[in-house]
């Protein structure tokens, strides 16, 4: 059963999936237990995966969704999403979108040695080819992973641009999405990006992506290494947590007993 581009999508944001995470690592990095128990949920559940072309298409009302459709995203390329993420997925016929830092294939992620102390190893192009004949999918995650805010517009335009040529160039397919590293972007960003020829771009705004959502600003939902399978539940149907969405009816009811007390 199809509907129509008019509900809420999760976008679900990964970076690394490991059987044991990097101490300095372990908030973006889930387990392989954890996550195997997330899919089988999605699958229960009857949740359907998508890719970012037919979520453009959809809102473009050249198409429809599923009726419970869920984008996967692992930002970053790691090489331990690719060994551990993908059987998982392939398991339940899944499919994701992997953002590639196009300077830095089969390498290491050397941008997080400054704030982290660690690098992690990233995926190469033939390994990307080869999911690449399985469905998956493949968006820009620029050349070198800078925060694009912190650069000057002749160098985030060379980040944007040479990235995409360089996954189209290697995997022989359009590159067409972009992730912005750390989440930073600006007006100035969204107008170089639409210049490089990208359709989408994916934000850490939290949330589901709702059918008028900036496409080149989407929505995400973040999933945490600490989350619960109850947090990755509350995040799927509502954006957040379990405890963020106490939170936040918390501080509604009390906001709304201060206003009650003045009058």
């Amino acid at each position: 059963m199809s509907r129509s581009s008019g509900a809420p999508v999760p976008v679900l944001m990964y970076h690394e999936v490991s059987a044991s995470p990097h101490p300095a690592f372990q908030r973006y990095t889930v387990t392989v237990r954890e996550f195997t128990r997330q899919m089988r949920l999605l699958a229960a559940l009857g949740y359907e995966t998508i890719d970012l072309d037919t979520l453009v298409r959809a809102r473009a009302g050249r198409g429809s969704l599923p009726r419970r459709p869920v984008i996967i995203t692992f930002d970053d390329g790691y090489q331990g999403s690719v060994d551990h993420a993908v059987p998982v997925l392939r398991g339940h016929n899944f499919i994701a979108c992997f953002y590639l830092v196009a300077g830095l294939m089969g390498e290491t992620s050397r941008w997080m040695v400054p704030e982290l102390g660690v690098d992690l190893p990233l995926m190469d192009w033939d390994t990307a080819r080869k999911l690449g004949a399985e469905g998956f999918q493949f968006g820009a995650h620029t050349m070198t992973h800078p925060r694009l805010t912190d650069v000057d517009s002749a160098a985030c335009r060379t980040e944007l641009d040479d990235a995409r040529k360089y996954i189209e160039q290697e995997l022989s397919r359009p590159a067409i999405h972009l992730a912005y590293p750390f989440g930073s972007y600006d007006r100035s960003v969204q107008v170089l990006a639409a210049e490089a020829g990208y359709v989408t771009a994916c934000s850490t705004r939290p949330g589901l992506s709702p059918a008028d959502d900036d496409l080149l600003a989407l929505h995400r939902v973040s999933v945490y290494g600490h989350d619960s399978i109850f947090d990755f539940l509350s995040r799927l149907r509502t954006g957040a947590a379990v405890r963020e969405n106490l939170n936040g009816a918390l501080d509604s009811v009390t906001n709304r007993l201060r206003i009650g007390s003045r009058s």
